[in-house]
């Protein structure tokens, strides 16, 4: 009772966010054109052709190139619009940003404290017009930093001429600074440096090999280990009416954790695997993966998204209203946009036994890639330690004036 009680509370507070699933279930329920032509390709048939349950990815791809085909389908994204300033620019290749002739400039930064920035970011990079930049988690490596970078720490609340530029790292929905940071780092555009949880330095260290063979008696994938209220009660909902795995704490139907390499033994990559290391290849002979996000905000795309993307698997997406601006036209199919989870679930189902139409939920890889999603890679923490370099140097790194 009491429990009840309080999720009334948060709900009427708006603490909790589900998604709308009240809006008209558009023509294609993937995007929408900001200017749609004509043009007409497999997702907008869904249902028109006989039912054709599937399993193997390379003849659906040659029947959906037979039937449809890259050109067709580059020509019905060619006028597809998305928000160019959701997503930075590197300004570090940019020519305008180059000095042709200029003394070679070398910044250094210190990551301080517990954090879970990867190791492999670790070393000295050559990052254009004439800068170089040492990253290191050791002050035997760098004694004498331009900038230190804190992510489970408080930065030091205040900084003296001569002293390290002050660094905050926060990619958590809230997305707070500390008030005491020179620079901040988020997952929003707006921030001095934007990180996409594309790339892969978030997942290093785990088995890549992507099934060619998909599943097509159990349609979703998914796991979650993270019980949260609002998230696994969607999830529930949804999954009661798709076949579906899931692998984790959270509503587990597989006989208990740790169970994919039981699934799926030629995933496995030592002999004391570890639950993630598997993660991608498990989720590879699914057609579909259920991701939904801690919380629906613009622009907080994380890895559940693109670790789906990267299986060769078709998310289906709750979260970022605005998560167009960071994936391919056609590469996941957005829950937001059905009326119901009924006509979600059934949408899936349509799909998952059309090949031509799953093939070219696929099209994005084939054919190549179209609107930001480029520039979200390259926005990704792999890219981190360049740009951060390239602004303390413009700031002036040690030298800057106390802030």
């Amino acid at each position: 009772m009491v429990a009840s009680v309080l999720l009334l509370v948060l709900l009427l507070s708006g603490s909790l966010e589900f998604p709308s699933l009240s809006s008209p279930l558009p023509l294609s329920p993937t995007l929408s054109l900001s200017n749609p032509n004509t043009i007409s390709t497999a997702v907008d048939s869904i249902g028109t052709r006989t039912s054709h349950p599937f399993r193997e990815l390379l003849p659906a791809f040659s029947k959906w190139d037979s039937q449809v085909g890259c050109g067709k389908f580059g020509q019905k994204f060619e006028s597809w619009k998305v928000n160019s300033s959701a997503i930075q620019g590197t300004g570090i290749q940019d020519g305008d940003t180059c000095q042709k002739e200029g003394p070679r400039r070398h910044v250094s930064v210190l990551v301080k404290g517990w954090t879970w920035i990867p190791d492999n970011l670790e070393g000295i990079y050559s990052c254009g017009c004439g800068l170089s930049c040492a990253w290191s988690k050791s002050p035997v490596a760098i004694d004498r930093p331009d900038a230190l970078l804190f992510e489970g720490a408080t930065p030091p609340r205040t900084r003296r001429t001569g002293d390290p530029l002050r660094v905050y790292l926060d990619l958590e929905a809230s997305r707070k600074p500390t008030g005491f940071e020179d620079i901040f780092i988020g997952y929003h555009a707006s921030d001095d440096v934007q990180v996409t949880y594309a790339g892969k330095s978030f997942h290093i260290g785990r088995n890549y090999r992507i099934s060619p063979v998909k599943r097509d008696d159990i349609l979703v994938y998914w796991s979650s280990s993270r019980c949260l209220p609002q998230r696994n009660d969607l999830a529930r909902r949804f999954l009661s009416l798709v076949p579906h795995h899931s692998f984790g704490k959270c509503l587990n139907n597989v006989g208990g954790l740790d169970q994919s390499l039981v699934f799926y033994p030629d995933c496995a990559m030592s002999k004391s695997p570890i639950w993630w290391d598997h993660l991608h290849c498990a989720m590879s002979h699914y057609k579909f993966v259920l991701a939904i996000e801690n919380t629906f905000t613009d622009s907080y795309v994380t890895e559940k998204l693109f670790y789906a993307l990267e299986a060769g698997s078709v998310p289906i997406y709750f979260g970022a209203p605005n998560v167009w601006d960071f994936v391919p036209p056609n590469s996941i199919i957005d829950g937001s946009k059905f009326g119901s989870l009924e006509e979600l679930a059934s949408y899936v189902k349509k799909v998952g036994e059309d090949p031509v139409a799953y093939a070219e939920f696929h099209a994005w890889r084939r054919c190549g890639i179209l609107g930001n999603y480029w520039r979200v890679r390259e926005m990704s923490l792999d890219t981190l330690p360049c740009r951060l370099c390239q602004l303390v140097a413009t700031r002036g790194g040690r030298n800057a004036r106390d802030l």
